[in-house]
């Protein structure tokens, strides 16, 4: 077991590998930005290390910096947590350059995965259902034109490089393809650093839904169920629960299957995630594969009861995964409401300072944040400051027990998106599992009684 891990990250994911690390009787190394001084991933650590000024350019996306604080301290592990370096195939190759385990995939698979259109072939090989497209990037509108035409409008463009919406535009009609064409380019270019796009058939209201995946570097490969994510705001996900009512067990187990074998044929090794569309016949096709931690996680936790950070970590020393997947058990129902620092009718970012912030307990409640009363919310990164879980016996229970949670959850000085949060589980196509990622549109695309705020 490693003897110290740095979390190359900030917030309740930060906080999140912390209990992990105390759990698990390893030290643990926060580093933060000038603006996370007083965060209390800082204040908890073992050991802390400023690697420069808020601007996540400076700091958290500075892998010199983050490497040099490894070094400094004389960690012998890095954990990155999610966003920021987590799928940075250039941090594990320095990483392991200088000795230093990266607790993820080794970088080939993350840069594999990483390019999406590469990821489809590699995917479509080893016999994965997936949506027509482009075998890889699009160079040309002339080419995108004649690709669309031959895989059939809808299409979706999308950034190789791509993830949560960045560079990606829905083209219904040839009259729509150059423009699109060009501004998903300038996105993916501005975003990534790369400006390559590619194209796919594009899906009416789908559901998204990801496999959660474990793998040793003994070749044991577990999946543990999945997560429905169907509920997303311009391709950001704003509630996940699981398991997901649109899958019977006989669909969960051959879906289980063949994401197992997905990721054998790339030899993944540590936690990831297979994600896929599943169309409104109940036919699947994947989509992406996420080599970090989801922020989503720990519903997978609270209906497997299996600690995925912890597994990350022994994983990534080199032990063996201690449980099969015979032994993988599914009980009751989860859900994860995500909160925003955020107006939740203009979806405006609302920093600034927290007077008081509580939020209720109970049976099945877990909360993972990093703020508290008197605490300033940040405008440099995430507008996330709080993920609220719930568990109950079935997905009734686990409705009702997230509904009293946020109804007496206080976080006054900001805006949230609490109340955005209680008209979704109020919706009756939600209560009734009727979820598509056109859900919120159609949500948002009706009027309510008076102001969100006033209405809860």
């Amino acid at each position: 077991m490693f003897k110290k891990i740095l979390i190359a990250n900030r917030g309740e994911v930060a906080l999140r590998i912390i209990y992990a690390c105390r759990e698990l009787g390893v030290k643990t190394v926060a580093v933060y930005s000038e603006a996370d001084e007083n965060s209390l991933h800082v204040r908890f650590a073992d050991e802390d290390v400023c690697i420069g000024p808020p601007r996540s350019a400076d700091s958290y996306l500075n892998v010199p910096a983050v490497i040099s604080a490894a070094e400094i301290t004389g960690a012998d592990a890095i954990h990155p947590g999610y966003g920021f370096l987590s799928e940075s195939a250039y941090l594990a190759e320095v990483c392991e350059a200088c000795h230093i385990k990266f607790i993820g995939p080794n970088p080939q698979v993350i840069r594999l995965m990483g390019d999406k259109a590469r990821a489809r072939r590699v995917m479509k090989k080893a016999g994965v259902p997936i949506l027509p497209g482009s075998d890889g990037p699009i160079e040309s509108e002339e080419k995108a034109v004649k690709a669309a035409k031959e895989i059939g409008y809808p299409v979706i463009i999308k950034a190789t490089a791509g993830g949560g919406g960045r560079g990606m535009r829905v083209v219904r009609a040839v009259g729509e393809l150059s423009q699109a064409f060009k501004t998903a380019q300038r996105e993916a270019e501005a975003a990534f650093g790369v400006g390559d796009v590619y194209l796919e058939k594009y899906v009416e209201s789908p559901r998204h839904i990801e496999f959660q995946i474990l793998g040793d570097q003994h070749g044991a490969m577990v999946h543990l169920g999945e997560r429905e994510c169907s509920i997303q705001r311009r391709h950001q996900k704003l509630l996940e629960e699981s398991p997901s009512v649109a899958l019977s067990e006989k669909m969960r187990r051959r879906m289980g299957a063949v994401v197992i074998d997905a990721a054998r044929a790339v030899q993944y090794t540590n936690a990831g995630t297979f994600e896929f569309l599943m169309d409104p016949d109940g036919r699947f096709y994947f989509m992406e594969a996420n080599t970090r931690l989801q922020v989503e996680h720990p519903v997978t936790e609270m209906v497997t009861g299996i600690d995925i950070v912890k597994e990350q970590i022994r994983i990534a020393a080199g032990e063996r995964l201690g449980f099969k997947q015979s032994e993988v058990t599914f009980t009751g129902h989860s859900i994860e409401c995500r909160v925003n620092a955020e107006d939740p009718e203009t979806f405006a970012p609302s920093p600034g300072l927290i007077h008081a912030f509580s939020v209720p307990g109970g049976p099945g409640v877990r909360i993972e944040t990093f703020v508290h009363s008197d605490c300033t919310v940040s405008p440099y990164y995430d507008s996330m400051i709080a993920k609220i879980v719930v568990h109950g016996r079935d997905r009734q229970e686990a409705i009702a027990r997230m509904k009293r949670t946020l109804e007496m959850t206080v976080i006054e000085g900001i805006k949230t998106s609490i109340p955005l949060q209680l008209r979704i589980l109020a919706d009756p196509d939600f209560v009734a599992g009727k979820l598509s990622t056109s859900f919120m549109e159609r949500l948002l695309s009706r009027p309510t009684q008076g102001r969100l705020a006033e209405a809860v």
